[in-house]
């Protein structure tokens, strides 16, 4: 499955600089609001250590990791549900995103402007959440008229949706976003054809300064982190401009940069995993010699699910997935060996992919 992300918040917080660095794109970074103002799209790959440790075990081609396409989408403002700047555009172009990475500023930076005059992450945050649900609350309240007259036919579907309707309305009016109003995935497709904004996932971004941080600074990023937590979404604190600095340098340099500045992993590896962490997605591999290859699914996702990840012939004609795992290969040292240990599974359509397993799919023509 693809992945996609949609990188949002006010103008000049550094979403830009982030989208560039973190998928070596070229959007146009400037001191001034509305910068971006058509979506930029682009693509990165995910780091996945994995890859490397399969590959010394399983000579084979080419390495196709998973992928992410990242949207940098222009800044948005108070009363973007109105139309204010350019909120009719942003608000479109979120809803074609699977979950937003909202850029928060809390880097102290006197030659940047802020849109508002000064520095407040959690202001910020409210604006920009409040926006969401008021064009949500304008899109629920069109759809609960509609729906209310069809309810009068008696279908019991349309009157579990009026009733859900409901519920997400008083949750919004109350200030409460969507997906805090939703029990469950049915509930969640009773209503997709809204594709409201407060459904999605949040991954709450810290944009952080490139050097010591102030007092100020470091409550900023306390303050979202909180806020997070708070409303069931992930914080990450990443410096868009260290992260942007290190992808000028060549592949091999930049991981002795990263551990010169005490950065454990670079700022996608957080981002991504805390992406597959907020959405439920796990990752299984498929080898031959030509391929190693990493795919992206749900979690509890079947053996037929992941086979038509790969290809829906594969699904239509499943008969049983080959099946390890990476540590197994490791232990052993090669496919050769798992098989001639019989640690290699035959498993069903009904058999639950564990993140990590590498898999080999028989079908029927």
């Amino acid at each position: 499955m693809g992945l996609t992300a949609g990188l949002i918040g006010l103008p000049n917080v550094g979403k830009s600089t982030i989208f560039n660095a973190l998928t070596c794109g070229n959007a146009a970074v400037e001191n001034y609001p509305f910068c971006t103002i058509e979506p930029n799209h682009g693509i990165a790959a995910l780091p996945d250590g994995r890859l490397e440790r399969i590959v010394c075990r399983v000579p084979t081609g080419r390495i196709v990791p998973a992928f992410l396409e990242m949207v940098d989408i222009a800044g948005l403002v108070r009363g973007a549900s109105k139309g204010e700047g350019l909120g009719n555009q942003f608000l479109g172009h979120v809803k074609e995103v699977d979950a937003l990475v909202m850029v928060v500023r809390c880097f102290d930076a006197g030659d940047v402007v802020h849109v508002n005059g000064s520095i407040d992450a959690v202001r910020d945050i409210e604006i920009i959440e409040t926006e969401l649900m008021l064009k949500d609350l304008e899109t629920v309240e069109r759809s609960l008229t509609r729906t209310a007259k069809a309810v009068m036919t008696g279908d019991k579907e349309l009157v579990r949706k009026a009733a859900l309707l409901e519920r997400v309305l008083g949750g919004l009016q109350r200030g409460v976003p969507a997906r805090q109003s939703i029990a469950g995935p049915e509930e969640r497709t009773l209503i997709a054809d809204l594709h409201l904004l407060t459904v999605k996932p949040v991954l709450y971004v810290a944009n952080a300064g490139d050097g010591d941080r102030s007092a100020a600074e470091l409550g900023r990023l306390e303050a979202v982190a909180a806020h997070a937590a708070h409303n069931g979404g992930i914080a990450v604190t990443i410096s868009g401009r260290i992260e942007s600095e290190i992808m000028q340098l060549p592949g091999e340099e930049r991981a002795e940069y990263y551990a010169s500045l005490g950065i454990a992993e670079s700022g996608l590896a957080v981002l991504a995993r805390s992406l597959y962490r907020l959405l439920n997605l796990r990752t299984f591999f498929t080898v031959n010699e030509k391929e190693l290859h990493a795919w992206t699914i749900l979690q509890g996702s079947s053996a037929v699910e992941a086979a038509a990840a790969v290809h829906t012939d594969f699904a239509h004609g499943f008969v049983r997935a080959d099946v390890y795992c990476v540590e197994e290969l490791e232990q052993y040292g090669s496919e050769a060996a798992l098989r001639a240990a019989g640690k290699i599974r035959s498993e069903g359509r009904e058999y639950v992919v564990n993140d990590g397993d590498i898999m080999f799919f028989k079908a029927t023509p």
